[in-house]
């Protein structure tokens, strides 16, 4: 016997749970739980009510349209767009001239006028469509039906009732059932009939419980805009980004991981002109350029929406709106989010199926094949004419490339080893490139179509034409975590989230470099003595790029500290070991404002670098503003997972100098767990590694460095690159005798490694599973190999 309410035309919010998606659609049903159990919470929901599914099938019957509808669409090919939209287009005029049923109407008038007596007399509704089959765990609906907001008085509101009815047929929702198999008429539509939030005088958007392109659970995207939700929902404009790390929140710090402004060129916003309820406006560049929520909006939005995860037990996609009157913020509607997890323990091995001609040949860099057309610039001015999935091809890059290095399909340069920037920023973004091919930018032409391999060894190859491939994938669940830490380099925070479901043990190495080119882009002492600048070129890029920041200083420790952060997050609470600023004054003058702080050096590999600017009255006050934002990462964020390395840091009396600034800077060793290493990139730090250890918490090994300095070679040249070569006798020994002796020590201390060599060659990653390293931090796509291998060589002995 079917219970009274299934017979009933109208719900309202505190009478329906998730039980009756079958009464009253996904949307209502989630807004009815949410609105029982989550505002005693401290959750704000406006109130309102759901027009049933029993209703939209009285209206069906009663007008006498259910068997037309079902004879439009008995013959529907659903692959002719032009008949699909046809026919959805009759049906929705079918709907649209049918009148609804007089009891009908009257139940949705009567409830209306109570809503009017909680709210105010002709009281401004959202009318949303709430389907059946809507925001089921296999299928998600979600924006195939419309809302109408700013609806006031009977006529219209029933009006918007029949309109949302009709979009249960809209040719993207008829699409969408054929391709998932239902029934068009086994769903039905039930409407909700919301009180709005006065969002089109502040701001409203959607907000993640995860990270949607990774499937990342510990974060929570908040997406905002000026104006009415619907132009964030729809995907009309590019809004304010805000990420929230989840698990240090619940701890009750305050982690916005990042801060994103949005372009936000127009908004929605209540209209009276015709029989439109709503309109978009252009936005004020001035607004453009604020921010739609403040940090402590963002930490509530964040908050509610953990509430909302942990009361569902899954992923959640919710819709909030600021109202501008009250200052309030609210939840207006909550579904399911379903993310496709990322593949984990999967090894991934790209096979070329044949080969074909060779048309030059560098050393590779990844185990990937990419595949394009060529576009061959050899100047950064015009990099503009650089199309997405090209194949770049160039002499040498360096970080004013990296907008268009991110939409490689593969790089392919005429310089460079592998440890050139190119070979860096390539691993970090997972794409194929080759390096030192010497005759790219002659013998590849623009337009030609290549396939670039990565995938044959230590020799990378451009083959003319577009060769086919597979890529094999082992499953390592089998296998085991080794004794030896495996960790990995990581720089680019955008691959954080998806690189952390990469069985690892942490990140062994985070630069900083990539995120002062790239979020920060000014020199640190530019940004201090910004008002002392006379370039008026110079400060006008500065201030575009520092907008909302009266302090300039403050810009750089904000995004230094996020930048650190979203990694920090990912991998929380494994470690991540930041290394310091390492650039080199040649590097540090390519930032805005750099010539004017940065000395010519004829040497700048060995010249004003590491430790040596720490202390140096020159840089003393740019180091602060970096040791200010790990501060922040640590204590704000509640990133404690967050150690610290010191690189070139040639002797001791450098090491305790740079070490007081930092605590001057409030980052003491030993405080609040906080560990700090050294960079063992020089032999004086071998030589001297007893005294090291008794100031620093342990070594990391930087083997590029190391085999530089031990053998003499410049490791950028390209005459004497046949002997750079790690696995050398006397930068083996080097580096058995730091281990010996950081372990002998009292206390004792870790040793890692963070060069190239383990990724590059497993011999070497065996002889330092021989020599009892505590931990190797790899490129990421070579984790999982090294892995393998380390595992063997840990059986072995």
């Amino acid at each position: 016997m079917k219970n009274i309410r299934d017979k009933q035309f109208v719900l309202w919010f505190n009478e329906i749970n998730m039980k009756d998606v079958p009464l009253v659609g996904g949307k209502n049903a989630s807004l009815g739980e949410m609105y029982q159990n989550l505002t005693k919470k401290g959750i704000n929901i406006p109130n309102g009510f759901a027009v049933t599914s029993h209703a939209y099938w009285h209206f069906l019957k009663e007008a006498k349209i259910d068997k037309k509808i079902k004879k439009v669409l008995s013959t529907l090919d659903p692959k002719n767009i032009r008949d699909l939209a046809k026919r959805g287009y009759q049906i929705r005029q079918i709907i649209l001239q049918a009148e609804l049923p007089e009891d009908l109407k009257k139940e949705i008038t009567e409830n209306y006028k109570k809503l009017c007596k909680i709210y105010g007399s002709n009281t401004d509704v959202a009318v949303r469509s709430s389907s059946t089959a809507e925001d089921l765990a296999q299928a998600s609906f979600a924006g195939q039906q419309e809302t109408y907001l700013n609806i006031r008085g009977n006529h219209v509101l029933l009006d918007a009732v029949k309109k949302c009815i009709a979009s249960l047929f809209t040719n993207r929702a008829i699409s969408y059932r054929e391709d998932m198999g239902f029934g068009h008429l086994k769903i039905a539509l039930s409407v909700g009939i919301q009180e709005m939030v006065r969002s089109d005088k502040a701001s409203a958007g959607v907000m993640f419980s995860c990270d949607t392109e990774s499937g990342f659970p510990d974060v929570v995207v908040i997406n905002s805009s000026w104006g009415l939700g619907e132009n964030v929902v729809k995907g009309r404009i590019n809004p304010d980004e805000f990420y929230v790390f989840e698990k240090t929140l619940k701890k009750g710090f305050k982690p916005i991981i990042s801060k994103k402004l949005g372009s936000k060129e127009t908004k929605l916003i209540y209209t009276l002109e015709g029989a439109r309820s709503t309109k978009n406006i252009l936005v004020s560049r001035e607004e453009q350029k604020k921010f739609t929520l403040t940090d402590e909006e963002i930490l509530k939005l964040a908050h509610w929406s953990c509430l909302i995860e942990d009361y569902y037990d899954r992923p959640m996609d919710t819709e909030w709106a600021k109202d501008g009157i009250s200052g309030k913020l609210c939840i207006v509607q909550a579904r399911p989010e379903t993310v496709h997890p990322k593949e984990k323990n999967v090894l991934k091995e790209y096979i070329l199926r044949r080969k074909g001609k060779v048309l030059c040949t560098g050393l590779s860099i990844g185990s990937k094949v990419g595949q394009g057309k060529v576009n061959v610039i050899k100047d950064v001015r015009n990099i503009s004419k650089f199309k997405k999935g090209e194949i770049l091809v160039t002499v040498m890059t360096d970080p004013d490339w990296e907008l268009i290095m991110k939409e490689a399909s593969a790089i392919v340069t005429d310089s460079g080893g592998r440890t050139c920037h190119s070979a860096i920023i390539s691993r970090e973004l997972g794409t194929p490139c080759i390096v030192g091919s010497g005759n790219a930018t002659q013998v590849l032409k623009t337009g030609q179509q290549v396939t670039v391999s990565c995938a044959e060894g230590d020799k990378g190859y451009v083959y003319s034409g577009i060769l086919p491939f597979r890529v094999k994938k082992t499953d390592l669940k089998k296998f085991k975590r080794p004794k030896t830490k495996i960790m990995m380099n990581l720089a680019v925070p955008e691959r954080a989230f998806g690189l952390s479901f990469v069985p690892s043990d942490g990140v062994g190495l985070l630069r900083e470099e990539f995120i002062f080119s790239n979020y920060i882009r000014v020199h640190p002492l530019a940004l201090i003595n910004f008002r002392k600048l006379k370039d008026e070129k110079v400060k006008k890029q500065i201030e575009e790029l520092t907008y909302g920041y009266k302090d300039k200083k403050e810009f750089f420790i904000d995004k230094l500290a996020q930048g650190i952060g979203i990694i920090a997050a990912a991998f929380y609470p494994k470690e991540v070991i930041v290394r310091t600023s390492d650039f080199k004054t040649s590097e540090y003058r390519g930032l805005i404002g750099g010539k004017y702080f940065e000395p010519r050096e004829s040497n700048p590999m060995l010249g004003w670098r590491g430790a040596s600017r720490y202390y140096d009255p020159e840089y003393k006050d740019a180091f602060i503003l970096e040791c200010k934002a790990l501060k922040r990462t640590r204590e704000v964020f509640g990133l404690t997972n967050v150690k610290i390395m010191i690189p070139f840091c040639r002797t001791i009396e450098e090491g305790e100098k740079a070490l007081q600034v930092m605590k001057e800077a409030g980052l003491e060793r030993g405080k609040d767990g906080l560990e700090i290493y050294v960079m063992c990139e020089i032999p004086s730090n071998v030589v001297l590694a007893d005294e090291f250890a008794d100031i620093f918490d342990g070594f990391s090994i930087g083997s590029n460095d190391l085999t530089q300095l031990t053998l003499g070679v410049d490791r950028d040249s390209a005459l004497v690159s046949k002997v750079f070569d790690e696995r050398n006798e006397a930068v083996k020994r080097l580096i058995s005798q730091v281990i010996k002796i950081a372990h002998k020590h009292k206390p004792r201390r870790k040793v890692g490694i963070c060069g190239q060599a383990p990724s590059d060659f497993p011999d070497f990653a065996r002889f330092l599973v021989e020599c009892g390293i505590d931990s190797m931090s790899l490129n990421p796509d070579t984790v999982l190999e090294t892995t393998i291998e380390v595992l063997k060589e840990e059986k072995r002995n």
